[in-house]
């Protein structure tokens, strides 16, 4: 398959793009400079082009600025919000106008979308939340109906916390693990609905291949687990104690309303359409996950 890759710089866009390599797929960029490549785009100002003389039979859209990287003044806010809406608006339209359209669309979501759902289960079937976290993902998924609308089989994906060493939440925790000054967040009740990377980009491809995907599919492990369980987890393979907890009125006063919905929020989510469509996790569980991504 010819596929094109945008936010391909990114920890999920790195890994995909040399995983789809090594399984015999040509791999393209959306590059910001148009020196580099046969597609570029600037989709701020609107700006894109793709080489019409290369057919593409997939276009895979990861864009965005990181969610937890930097407080959440209004303006990295709307820096959040903007960069995912007009970056999938922008070649939501692009690839609907294609004479020789793609044959999929796979555009980035998240598990935001369902908001705080506390100890209750949540699946593609349950309706979205009402926080901002759910107000981007919403936003985020209804950029990409130029592309649903010109017939083009168009995924969301709904990702959960992505754990790999080298980027995301896991390795902004394992200096303070590794130091045995992790613990708890809050009361540590909390859940959080997580993938391994490498399950990630599996699963990414798997949707690539199976025509029967489309609309919202949750890339999640089947066991979620809560942050009490994740610190326990992380703590004995990394073999360092977990005793120094982080109240949550820590959280709020240093973190503000990033803390209260990303550490403190709670997310229990079922891969319902992932499973049900015979997709099988490496690492299903949070152990073997973290064995593994902490091992390699």
């Amino acid at each position: 398959m010819n596929i094109l890759i945008s936010g391909a710089s990114g920890l999920i866009g790195t890994a995909l793009m040399q995983y789809l390599e090594e399984q015999g797929h040509t791999v393209y960029k959306l590059h910001r400079d148009k020196q580099i490549g046969s597609f570029y785009w600037k989709p701020e100002f609107g700006h894109i082009h793709l080489d019409s003389r290369i057919h593409l039979d997939a276009v895979i859209n990861l864009n965005g600025v990181n969610i937890g990287d930097k407080p959440w003044t209004q303006s990295r806010k709307k820096a959040i919000l903007d960069t995912r809406i007009q970056s999938t608006q922008v070649l939501a339209e692009a690839i609907s106008k294609r004479s020789q359209k793609p044959s999929v669309f796979i555009s980035a979501s998240a598990i935001g979308f369902y908001g705080d759902t506390g100890s209750e289960w949540a699946d593609e079937s349950s309706p979205s939340g009402k926080n901002f976290l759910s107000d981007i993902a919403k936003h985020w998924e209804q950029a990409s109906r130029a592309a649903k609308d010109a017939g083009i089989r168009t995924v969301n994906i709904r990702t959960g916390v992505v754990l790999d060493k080298k980027g995301g939440a896991l390795a902004k925790m394992l200096l303070p693990f590794k130091l045995g000054l992790g613990g708890r967040v809050g009361t540590g009740e909390q859940y959080m609905s997580w993938i391994s990377l490498t399950d990630e980009i599996r699963a990414i491809e798997h949707i690539l291949q199976n025509t029967s995907i489309s609309g919202p599919v949750n890339l999640t492990a089947p066991e979620p687990v809560t942050n009490d369980d994740f610190t326990k987890t992380l703590g004995s393979v990394l073999k360092r104690p977990t005793v120094f907890p982080m109240p949550a009125f820590i959280v709020k006063l240093v973190f503000g309303e990033m803390g209260d919905l990303l550490l403190l929020g709670s997310n229990r989510i079922n891969s319902k359409v992932l499973q049900d469509n015979g997709f099988e996790f490496q690492y299903p569980d949070i152990e073997s996950a973290l064995q593994s991504t902490l091992k390699n």
